[in-house]
C-alpha cells in the first residue's frame, strides 16, 4: 500500500461519514420536509466557506448492542465558515444517525467548537434535531449535557449563542436552547418539551399532541421559550443570517455597520399617523418604520407579550435595539410577560455593545389579581434592573404618556438615560390626569353643583399644571421637547454624540437580578 492507497482511503471515509446514516435515512428525513445536517450548513453559511472539524470522532460504547456500531460522525456535524463573509463556527445534529442523539462523544464535538468560537470571538449557531440523550451510554451521555450548558452559561455576554430547532428537543436538552441568545421554531417540524406527550398522558391523564404541547406557535407565543417562528427550514436559516447582520462578533466590538443610501432626515408624516388623543390606540411600528432605515426593523418575540414591541433596526447604517410600549395592546401596560421580554432583550444589547432606544406610551404597569400573585413586582423590577445597570448609549422618545413607576421603569434619567425626549403632546405624570383628579379633587368634585362639569374642568387643570412635558423639562428629567418630525435626525445626532460613551460600575462578581 502506497501513499495514494492512504489518500483513496481518506476520501472513501470522508465520503462514508457525509452519508452519515446512509441513502434510505436521509430519504425519511427529506419525507418529514427536512434538510439533512449538511444541507442545512451549506444553505445557511456562504457557498464554500464550511470547514468540519473532527469528522471521524465515533462513539465508545459498548454496552446495548452499540459494540461494533458505526455512528458516522457521531451524529453531529462541528466546524466553521461565513455568513456575509462574517465568520461563525456551528454544529448541527444529524437525525440520520441514532435519531441525533448525544453521547459522550457527540458532546464533546459540541464542547471542542464551542471553544473554539469562544478563543476566536465568534458567534455560535446550533442547529438542533435530537431524539435526546443516547440512553445506551447512560449517564455519560447526561454528563456530556452537562458540559455543553456548562458553556452556553460561561460564555453567555461573550460571544452570541443562537438556537435554531429543526425537529425534536425533549427532556434535559432543551436547557441548552433556553440558556442561549435566541431561540428559532420552524413550524410543524420542530418541538421542543421536558417530558414529552406519552409521559405527560401516563402521570397526570391529560392528553395532547407534541405540536400542542411544544411546537413552534406555543413557545413563540404563550410560554416565551423561543423568538422567532418561520414556515420552513429555509427561512429559520435565513432568519440567522439576517439576525448575524445587526450583531458584533463578540462583546469586545461594536455592532457592524452597513452603508446606506442618504435620507431625508425629517419625517413630515410622523405627526399625522399618532392618534393626539392619548387614549386612542395606534400600532407604535408605525412609529418604527418611520424613523429607521428603510426595512431594517428585525423585530424579536413577535408573538410573544405583544403589548411591548423589540428589535433590532439600523439608524445611518448602525445598528440600535429598540424597546417600544404597543399601544394597540393593553393601551401599552407593562405586565409579567412584557417585563421578562424587555428586561432579557435590554441585557443582550448592554452585553454587546448595541445602542437601546425607548419609544414610550405606557399607562403603568397592568392591575389585577392575578398580576399582583403571579409577581409583577418581582417581574417589573427586572425592566428597572437592566436599565440601570446597562452601560450602552441609552436613548428614550416619550412620545404621549409616561405615568408612574412605568415612567421611571423605562429608562427615565433616575436610572442612568443619557437623553430623555419628549414630544410636545407627551404626558408625564405620577398617574393619568382623570385618576388624579379624582382623587386629588374628590371633595370638591362630590359637593359641586355639576359634579362631572367640575370633574372634567379638575383633569383639564391637572393636564395643563402636571401633565405635559414642560414640568419635567423644568426639572431636568426631559432634556429637550421635540418637534415629532425631528426624531430621527435628533437620534442619530445623539447616538453619534454618544458613541464614544464609556461608564463605570462598581467591582463585584456579579449583581443579583430579580429572576
Amino acid at each position: 500500500m502506497d501513499i495514494y492507497d492512504k489518500i483513496n482511503e481518506l476520501y472513501d471515509k470522508r465520503r462514508q461519514t457525509e452519508l452519515g446514516g446512509g441513502d434510505e435515512r436521509i430519504e425519511k428525513q427529506h419525507a418529514k420536509g427536512k434538510m439533512t445536517a449538511r444541507e442545512r450548513i451549506d444553505y445557511m453559511l456562504d457557498e464554500g466557506t464550511f470547514i468540519e472539524l473532527n469528522p471521524f470522532m465515533e462513539h465508545r460504547g459498548d454496552s446495548f448492542g452499540m459494540n461494533g456500531q458505526s455512528a458516522p460522525g457521531e451524529g453531529v456535524v462541528t466546524g466553521f465558515g461565513k455568513i456575509d463573509g462574517r465568520e461563525v463556527y456551528l454544529f448541527a445534529q444529524d437525525f440520520t444517525v441514532f435519531g441525533g442523539a448525544l453521547g459522550e462523544m457527540h458532546a464533546k464535538k459540541i464542547a471542542a467548537v464551542m471553544d473554539l468560537a469562544v478563543k476566536n470571538g465568534t458567534p455560535f449557531i446550533g442547529l438542533n434535531d435530537s431524539g435526546g440523550a443516547r440512553i445506551q451510554e447512560g449517564v455519560s451521555s447526561l454528563d456530556g449535557y452537562g458540559h455543553v450548558f456548562y458553556r452556553n452559561s460561561i460564555y453567555s455576554g461573550v460571544i452570541p449563542q443562537i438556537s435554531v430547532i429543526m425537529g425534536p428537543c425533549a427532556g434535559g436538552a432543551v436547557y441548552s436552547p433556553a440558556i442561549t441568545d435566541f431561540v428559532i421554531m420552524v413550524e410543524e417540524t420542530s418541538q421542543m418539551f421536558i417530558t414529552g406527550p406519552k409521559v405527560i398522558e401516563t402521570v397526570t391523564g391529560e392528553k395532547i399532541s407534541s405540536e400542542d404541547l411544544g411546537g413552534a406557535y406555543v413557545h413563540n407565543s404563550k410560554s416565551g421559550n423561543a423568538h422567532l417562528k418561520t414556515q420552513d427550514e429555509e427561512s429559520a436559516l435565513d432568519a440567522v443570517r439576517q439576525l448575524v447582520s445587526y450583531l458584533p462578533a463578540n462583546n469586545e466590538e461594536k455592532p457592524p455597520v452597513r452603508e446606506m443610501e442618504e435620507k431625508d432626515d425629517y419625517l413630515p408624516d410622523l405627526t399625522d399617523k399618532i392618534p393626539f388623543d392619548p387614549i386612542r390606540p395606534y400600532d407604535v411600528r408605525v412609529v418604527i418604520d418611520e424613523v429607521v432605515d428603510p426595512d431594517s426593523f428585525f423585530e424579536i418575540h413577535k408573538d410573544f407579550a405583544k403589548n411591548i414591541v423589540v428589535g433590532f433596526a439600523r439608524l445611518k447604517g448602525k445598528t440600535v435595539g429598540l424597546v417600544c410600549n404597543q399601544p394597540k395592546y393593553m393601551a401599552g401596560g407593562l405586565d409579567i410577560d412584557s417585563s421578562d421580554k424587555a428586561a432579557r432583550f435590554i441585557r443582550f444589547c448592554d452585553s454587546f455593545n448595541i445602542p437601546i432606544i425607548t419609544f414610550e406610551d405606557v399607562t403603568g404597569f397592568f392591575p389585577g389579581i392575578k398580576q399582583e400573585h403571579g409577581g409583577i413586582i418581582r417581574h417589573g423590577a427586572k425592566i428597572l434592573y437592566a436599565y440601570s445597570e446597562a452601560t450602552v448609549p441609552k436613548l428614550t422618545v416619550i412620545t404621549r404618556k409616561a405615568y408612574g413607576g412605568a415612567y421611571v421603569a423605562l429608562n427615565s434619567k433616575s436610572i442612568g438615560a443619557d437623553l430623555v425626549y419628549a414630544w410636545p403632546n407627551a404626558e408625564i405624570a405620577v398617574m393619568g390626569p382623570e385618576g388624579a383628579a379624582n382623587i386629588i379633587f374628590a371633595k370638591e368634585i362630590k359637593e359641586s353643583n355639576n359634579p362631572e362639569e367640575t370633574r372634567q374642568k379638575k383633569i383639564s387643570e391637572y393636564r395643563e399644571r402636571f401633565a405635559n412635558p414642560y414640568v419635567a423639562a423644568s426639572l431636568g428629567m426631559v432634556d429637550d421637547v421635540i418637534d415629532p418630525r425631528e426624531t430621527r435626525s435628533t437620534l442619530i445626532k445623539a447616538l453619534d454624540m454618544l458613541k464614544n460613551k464609556k461608564e463605570e460600575r462598581p467591582k463585584k462578581k456579579h449583581g443579583n437580578i430579580p429572576l
